[in-house]
């Protein structure tokens, strides 16, 4: 569902001008300091932060709900799992 009135992030991230790896690091610990079902909003770059990021997440168990190009930079909305410890 990729309705933005239904899905308000809880907190926002600001990575832009962060290079990989350390934007899904980031990425990943704030998702772990937020409460399970928790919604996530990162801003990342174009290049390889969108096409790394995402994909590593997903690979972690993240659900990605959302990437919207904003004109210089994307946003994506992640939710935390609700089972993960």
């Amino acid at each position: 569902m990729s309705n933005p009135a239904l899905s308000t992030p809880d907190a926002q991230l600001d990575l832009r001008g962060t290079p990989c790896p350390i934007n899904f690091v980031r990425t990943k610990l704030r998702l772990e300091q937020m409460s399970p079902g928790s919604l996530l909003e990162v801003w990342l770059d174009a290049g390889e932060p969108i096409e790394q990021v995402p994909h590593s997440l997903l690979m972690e168990g993240y659900k990605i709900e959302e990437i919207e190009d904003r004109s210089g930079f994307f946003a994506i909305l992640v939710r935390r799992p609700v089972d993960r410890a």
